[in-house]
């Protein structure tokens, strides 16, 4: 069988799409044929994304928007709208984290995560369904292992992630009579990515040992993120809703969790001496 992911002319909004995880998405679309919105809090990183993307020839914009703040959500929505009509594929993945135990951490500092991942993703999915082509759209968010599996140092991220799941699974059910389709995607470890950096060590030793926890014995690529959001998308997903997805190599318990620990109580260590 052969398979077309075919986007043209498709209306594609990703809100954390300048970086990462969310700009491999919003590159594979454009790549796709598709009219790509990227919207970030940061001005310069909206410029650079739009820049790069333009070299795929299809119609770029770019918006700036705190996820965190309901109105500006709706206000980069609705100028998209006006640019390249209603929204057919929405990526929600805008996300925050830190390591710390529950003990030592501060109300603001649980909230700021809990405000970025899950409060910003109900901020997205809500301003955005009015835009959102019915029927036909799509809505992808972009959790984490820690929505299922408990790390320590990720009391946070593990309850706004968690939340964003059961966020997915309750909006499936509630606008599939609209025609949308809602899933979510869970990646493991994505290498190149500002979350590996920062939240994963970074010597050739324990990169090899983070990789050799993986079952697939690789990390992943922001194309295994961004390929599987196609497909999420396209025709061949159009009975998949109210998903999560991991895609891990294999399983995230034995490779994020492990490495995330580990790299906590290293950060915790270090925190003790200063």
């Amino acid at each position: 069988m052969h398979i077309d992911l075919d986007f043209k002319n498709r209306h594609v909004v990703v809100f954390g799409g300048t970086t990462g995880i969310n700009f491999g998405i919003a590159e594979a679309f454009a790549a796709q044929g598709a009219n790509v919105t990227v919207v970030s809090r940061r001005e310069e990183n909206v410029a650079a994304a739009t820049e790069k993307l333009r070299v795929h020839g299809n119609g770029v914009h770019g918006a700036c928007a705190d996820v965190r703040d309901f109105d500006s959500v709706g206000l980069a929505l609705a100028e998209s709208v006006t640019v390249y009509g209603p929204v057919d594929v929405l990526v929600s993945g805008a996300a925050g984290n830190f390591f710390a135990q529950a003990k030592n951490m501060s109300s603001n500092g649980f909230k700021a995560v809990i405000d970025i991942d899950l409060l910003g993703t109900f901020h997205v999915m809500r301003q955005a369904h009015e835009h959102l082509r019915k029927p036909g759209a799509t809505v992808i968010n972009i959790t984490a292992p820690q929505s299922t599996i408990p790390m320590r140092y990720q009391s946070h991220a593990c309850a706004a992630k968690a939340g964003v799941d059961q966020l997915t699974r309750v909006l499936a059910l509630e606008w599939g009579a609209d025609g949308i389709r809602i899933n979510a995607i869970s990646p493991g470890p994505i290498d190149g990515t500002e979350g590996v950096k920062r939240l994963m060590a970074q010597s050739d030793a324990e990169r090899e040992q983070a990789t050799n926890m993986v079952p697939l014995q690789r990390l992943g690529t922001l194309d295994d993120i961004a390929n599987l959001a196609l497909f999420l998308a396209s025709p061949y997903g159009s009975y998949i809703s109210g998903t999560v997805i991991p895609c891990d190599g294999g399983g995230a318990l034995e490779s994020v969790k492990p490495v995330l620990e580990a790299t906590g109580r290293l950060a915790e260590a270090q925190a003790r001496k200063i």
